[in-house]
C-alpha cells in the first residue's frame, strides 16, 4: 500500500513541473526555428537587403531617366540630348557613338 501511495504522490509532485518543461521547450523551440524564430530571422535579413539593393538600381535608373527626360524640356533643351535623339530617330547614329553631357557653364573648348 505504501508503494502505490508514494507512486502516486510522485506522479503528482512531477505533473507540474512536467508540464513547465514542456512548455518552456515548446516556446525555446518556436524562439529558434518557428515562423517568427531567428533562422528565419536571418533569412528575412538577407531578404531585406536584397530588395534595398533593387530599390537602389530602380532608384538610380529613374534619375538616369529624370535627367535625360529634363534635357528635352521646352524650357531648357540640352543640346547634347537633342543631338542623340535627332541622331536617333534619323536613324544616322552609330551604336559606337559616345555623347558625354557637360553641366551648365562646362565648355568643351
Amino acid at each position: 500500500m505504501n508503494v502505490i501511495r508514494a507512486a502516486k504522490r510522485f506522479a503528482a509532485a512531477m505533473v507540474a513541473p512536467t508540464l513547465f518543461m514542456g512548455l518552456t521547450a515548446y516556446f525555446v523551440w518556436n524562439a529558434s526555428r518557428g515562423e517568427h524564430g531567428l533562422t528565419n530571422f536571418a533569412v528575412r535579413r538577407a531578404q531585406l537587403a536584397a530588395e534595398e539593393r533593387t530599390l537602389a538600381e530602380a532608384e538610380a535608373e529613374r534619375d538616369r531617366w529624370e535627367t535625360r527626360v529634363n534635357g528635352l524640356r521646352d524650357a531648357h533643351v540640352d543640346p547634347d540630348t537633342l543631338d542623340e535623339r535627332a541622331r536617333a530617330e534619323a536613324q544616322v547614329a552609330d551604336p559606337a557613338d559616345l555623347v558625354v553631357p557637360y553641366g551648365p557653364g562646362k565648355k568643351l573648348y
